[in-house]
């Protein structure tokens, strides 16, 4: 894996770059579709690529373990080969599924002990065994395995946790050290800032993933309930001792306004489910704002889906034809809907590279915001 910072913005934290990866270059700042189970939903891999012209994608590793299984997959030749995509994958750790089955996992210095939330089975997970799976799936970015606080959360909680992830990153690290990639290719492995809303919790966990001189980093164990405000005060907090020469992942955000506050405070790379899940639900992202498309307002209206002469994607569809769908549950609805989304963040990702290679980020990202939560 190389990075490459290629523009600095001269009034934020905001920088463009290329992330070199096996599987190709994928510039950044980017947003990562989510395709957790080797899948985005609704979506095919064409589309992704030549519509959508998604760089990298994410999936989930506990998901892929579950089903179809690691041994499937490896069979397969790793998952490019399983879901014909030839472009960069990321995996998850399985750290935040961990985290979300609360009631059907036991944690110790060990690892974790779950249920499996499709048949009951029981499973153990360990900084080691979420290497050697990432390996057979052959992502070329797999992350660290780690514990995802909820919120709120106490401090002596937040604490014990975060302990527990720096003991797990340092077997985690050591274990794909002394493993090798499976499928020709390297693979980069990311460790997680975790914390809470502790800013000394998560100074200390930024200083511990910086010193581990891995790659990339992420920042984890966000936009899990907490105010926005508290979100950027972490994210402005660790974004100023990580490592600036290498590639920053925010995990899990989020909204569009999110995703450019975070770009001006110095991330590079960002996954959510937003845009699909919105999507499918008949919610749409435009440069004007938000539209629910199951309004009564939009339906004799027969003009583009796209606003404001901007094209994100070529639907081609009307909204009125588009609410149509959605209202009675067609399942083209929820494909154009969230290919428009998902081609919405790409124009967001890609807009913002234009912004600040010509310096004028800050401005134009503060005049787009008053705009991105209107509700139309």
């Amino acid at each position: 894996m190389d990075f490459r910072i290629l523009k600095k913005d001269p009034e934020t934290s905001a920088r463009t770059g290329i992330l070199k990866l096996p599987h190709g270059e994928v510039p950044t700042p980017v947003f990562m579709p989510v395709g957790t189970l080797a899948s985005v939903k609704g979506i095919h891999q064409h589309e992704l690529a030549d519509v959508i012209q998604a760089p990298i994608i994410l999936s989930n590793t506990y998901h892929l373990y579950l089903r179809p299984g690691i041994e499937t997959i490896a069979n397969a030749g790793g998952l490019h080969h399983f879901m014909h995509w030839s472009r960069p994958i990321l995996t998850d750790s399985g750290g935040y599924q961990v985290f979300s089955l609360a009631e059907q996992r036991k944690l110790s210095e060990e690892g974790a002990i779950f249920q499996s939330h499709i048949d009951g089975s029981r499973h153990h997970f360990t900084p080691e065994n979420i290497i050697d799976i990432q390996r057979k799936i052959g992502a070329d970015i797999m992350m660290v395995f780690d514990e995802c606080t909820p919120y709120p959360c106490d401090y002596a909680y937040a604490e014990k946790s975060m302990e527990l992830t720096h003991k797990w990153l340092h077997r985690g690290i050591q274990h794909f050290r002394n493993t090798e990639p499976l499928y020709g290719f390297e693979q980069a492995c990311f460790p997680i800032v975790q914390g809470s809303v502790y800013p000394d919790l998560r100074k200390k966990s930024a200083e511990v993933i910086a010193a581990a001189g891995m790659e990339g980093n992420a920042i984890g164990g966000l936009s899990v309930g907490e105010p926005e405000e508290k979100m950027y005060e972490m994210i402005r907090l660790v974004s100023d001792i990580l490592p600036a020469s290498h590639p920053r992942y925010l995990m899990g955000v989020g909204t569009p306004v999110n995703l450019l506050e975070a770009i001006a405070l110095g991330m590079d790379m960002f996954d959510c489910v937003i845009p699909t899940r919105n999507g499918r639900n008949g919610m749409l992202f435009t440069s004007e704002g938000v539209i629910n498309i199951k309004n009564e307002k939009w339906k004799n209206d027969h003009s583009d889906i796209d606003l404001n002469g901007i094209t994100f994607v070529d639907t081609q569809y009307s909204k009125a034809y588009l609410r149509h769908l959605i209202i009675s549950k067609e399942i083209l609805g929820a494909q154009i809907a969230s290919i428009h989304n998902l081609g919405f963040y790409s124009w967001l990702m890609n807009e913002s590279r234009r912004q600040i290679e010509a310096g004028t980020f800050r401005t134009w990202k503060e005049n787009i915001t008053k705009k991105l939560e209107n509700r139309l």
